[in-house]
Parts: C-alpha cells; structure tokens; sequence
C-alpha cells in the first residue's frame, strides 16, 4: 500500500507542475500580454496537454502515464534547453535564425540574471521528467 500513496504522490506531482506551468505561461501571455515566440509555442504544445493527460491519470489511478509524460517532457526540455541557449549563449544569439516574427532570443523577463521563460519551462519539464522516472522505477520495482 505505501507504494501506491507514493505513485499517487508522485503523480499529483507531476500534475501540480505541469498545471502551474500551464498558469504561467497563460499570465505571462494573456495577462501581462508577451507574446509567445515559436519555440515558446513549441514548448506550451507539449506541456498545455500534459494538465490534462495527467489529471484523468490521477484520477483513474493509472500510472502508465509515466511514460508518455516522460516522453513529451523530455522533447520540450531539450526545446526549453535550446531556447534557453538561444538567449544565453552569444554565440547562438547572433547566429540564431529566423523565429517567426517574435524573436527567440528576446529575453521578456530575467529575473537575478537568468531566469527567463524558457528556463522557467525547464523547471516545469524536469520536474515532471523526475516524478515519471521515479513512478516507472517505483512500478518497476513492485513487479
């Protein structure tokens, strides 16, 4: 039984993350009125879904999930991860093509220095990328 509260915990976790995420990125859009560049756009298409996947997962208590949110969380880490070089890294700055009519290197916020959307959107990735990986080992364990 404890390892079922703890895939629940885990679970709800993930859901917390990717629905506060979700909030974020929406005020930070429709409320503070940025507009989203395209990798912007790439990264709330693989997070937007995940409120929702997760939520019916954690009321079915199905933990088969893991997976799928691993998979959509690890491509929009290594968007939010590219993104974030885009904005970081010299570099890239000023080899960086076209993004749609919002550059992608612009930088909306940056908070102590290097706090910017994107890796705001890490955040949300990896902690969902941590509660999948550790519901697929928990469930593995209990086989």
């Amino acid at each position: 039984m404890p390892e079922n509260k703890s895939l629940e915990n885990w679970l709800l976790f993930a859901w917390i993350a990717s629905f506060a995420s979700t909030l974020g990125s929406l005020y930070f859009s429709e409320i503070v009125g940025f507009v989203p560049c395209d990798l912007c756009w790439y990264q709330r298409i693989l997070m937007y879904p995940q409120v929702i996947i997760l939520g019916i997962a954690i009321a079915k208590k199905d933990y088969s999930i893991a997976l799928y949110s691993l998979i959509l969380s690890s491509i929009g880490a290594l968007i939010s991860i590219y993104h974030y070089s885009l904005q970081k890294i010299p570099f890239l700055a000023d080899h960086a093509g076209s993004c749609g009519r919002i550059p992608c290197t612009g930088e909306y916020i940056n908070w102590l220095g290097f706090i910017t959307i994107p890796f705001l959107a890490l955040i949300g990735f990896t902690m969902i990328i941590i509660s999948s990986i550790m519901i697929l080992k928990i469930r593995k364990a209990g086989r």
